[in-house]
């Protein structure tokens, strides 16, 4: 099942700041709901466990993490695999577009899609598609606070 969610955030931090917060394995950590561990492997891959719950399953999800289309400091995709064992599988990534808004602020432009498979999949698409959107609405307000402070 697959879904994609748009949206962005405006970002009291200069271009720069922003760019290097969403290369930072730490800030990311911080943001992403649910994960316990993000690892640098090479300057492009992490690893990640992330724990979710969905409806009434809650999985802990173990996966990669790459970024791809590196255009610093404006634009990257990152993209990401989990496995959460008997719960399935998720998918997804991110096109990430910064846009500088003066010198003290930069939009952050998203669009976001995922892919679910096995017992997640099956709780339907109205309640992964609202789940799916109050995680990625939390990571970026999350950031946007974090990077803006």
């Amino acid at each position: 099942m697959a879904l994609s969610i748009e949206g962005e955030e405006r970002i009291a931090a200069p271009i720069a700041r922003v760019w290097a917060a969403l290369n930072d394995p730490a800030t990311l950590k911080d943001c992403i709901p649910g994960c316990q561990s993000l690892e640098k492997k090479s300057d492009t891959e992490l690893a990640a466990t992330v724990v979710l719950k969905i409806g009434p399953i809650k999985a802990t999800f173990n996966g990669e993490v790459t970024l791809k289309n590196l255009d610093p400091p404006h634009a990257y995709t990152i993209q990401g695999e989990g496995k959460g064992g008997i719960a399935g599988f998720a998918k997804g990534g991110a096109d990430v577009r910064l846009v500088e808004d003066g010198p003290d602020a930069t939009i952050l432009k998203y669009t976001t899609s995922a892919d679910v498979g096995g017992k997640i999949a099956q709780l339907g698409s109205r309640l992964i598609t609202s789940t799916s959107k109050k995680l990625a609405g939390e990571f970026f307000s999350t950031f946007s606070e974090k990077v803006g402070g």
